[in-house]
């Protein structure tokens, strides 16, 4: 998957930086498109749609918790880590200072994709503006750089 002793840095950089929640996206893709999840009304930033991601659970690898999280919240199963696309910090919705460490992953098979913690889901042309946040954006634009698109 991924050499354990760079995702190890990662997490450490975070403790410095005096990051209180680690958090892993993940950038799925398949046909030239990318699979977003839209956030719960009720939700923290209702209805933005988002990268398949989640909270790092304490004693966690990243890579772990990546697979963990694509699997719980699509119900696909992550097979690979690619790249490792870069991190964004933002404040959550508990007041927590955040990093989200997101990468490219593959998955076994791009569907079904099963819903349990979302209200929809899309799959995105790379060459669409697609409706998330700058962040995620980013994300995304360094994606395309790295598989050319």
């Amino acid at each position: 998957m991924v050499d354990h002793s760079f995702l190890a840095r990662l997490t450490a950089e975070a403790e410095t930086d005096g990051v209180q929640q680690l958090v892993v996206g993940a950038v799925v893709q398949h046909d030239g498109k990318v699979l977003l999840l839209q956030r719960p009304e009720d939700d923290f930033m209702p209805g933005i749609f988002e990268l398949p991601s989640g909270k790092v659970e304490a004693g966690e690898q990243l890579d772990a918790a990546l697979a963990r999280e694509v699997r719980e919240e699509t119900g696909l199963d992550l097979v690979a880590v690619r790249q490792y696309l870069g991190s964004f910090d933002y404040t959550s919705g508990s007041g927590k200072k955040s990093r989200q460490f997101n990468f490219a992953v593959d998955v076994r098979e791009p569907g079904p994709v099963v819903l349990q913690e979302h209200d929809a889901y899309t799959w995105a042309a790379l060459t669409e503006d697609p409706p998330v946040t700058d962040a995620v954006k980013d994300v995304l634009s360094r994606y395309r750089e790295v598989v050319g698109g």
